[in-house]
């Protein structure tokens, strides 16, 4: 067991029967009282921000999480398949443990986070950014437009993006996964 002295940005505790990351922290020795810890705590499966203030030397559970490398291979419905590139270990994923599935593409390299005790997935995160091929989009028209104008653009998963209008068909698109936004053109 171990207490809030060993709190760090990053750290994954046990909090009421969940799994919670700790996003950020603060000791706090006022004048008059007992120390105590601020946080602010991330649920590692729904992703959930809380506060929280923990009475210092408090004792927690530390939980261990292991991030491993993955390939994605397929999905299924909802069911999204994953392989260990060194020992071709099979995994299953349901979709909503995935931070931007809708981008995803066959090959595509993710990390898995799994939590160590029961040895199983917790979150599945991708790159920042992932290369994606446009398979249609309306042409663009220069000259009819004051400002930046965006039009919608289908990806190679099927995702719709908001793109420059010199975007075409055939381009190679370079998209954020956090936001699921157009960063720049992939010159070939």
């Amino acid at each position: 067991m171990a207490t809030t002295a060993d709190f760090r940005n990053g750290l994954c505790i046990e909090y009421n029967d969940d799994l919670w990351t700790i996003v950020e922290f603060q000791h706090v020795k006022p004048g008059k009282g007992p120390a105590f810890v601020r946080t602010k705590l991330k649920n590692v499966k729904n992703g959930k921000v809380v506060s929280n203030t923990f009475t210092s030397g408090v004792k927690i559970n530390i939980q261990r999480i292991e991030n491993r490398p993955y390939q994605f291979l397929y999905n299924e419905g909802d069911l999204y398949h994953f392989m260990n590139t060194n020992d071709y270990e099979q995994t299953f994923i349901d979709k909503n443990l995935i931070t931007a599935p809708e981008l995803l593409k066959e090959g595509e390299m993710v990390q898995i986070a799994f939590h160590a005790e029961t040895d199983s997935a917790i979150s599945c995160e991708m790159p920042t950014y992932v290369v994606l091929e446009v398979t249609y989009t309306e042409p663009g028209e220069r000259g009819n437009t004051a400002t930046n104008t965006l039009k919608d653009a289908t990806v190679e998963t099927g995702a719709t993006v908001k793109v420059p209008l010199f975007i075409n068909e055939g381009d190679k698109i370079k998209v954020d996964t956090r936001s699921g936004s157009y960063s720049e053109r992939v010159k070939a």
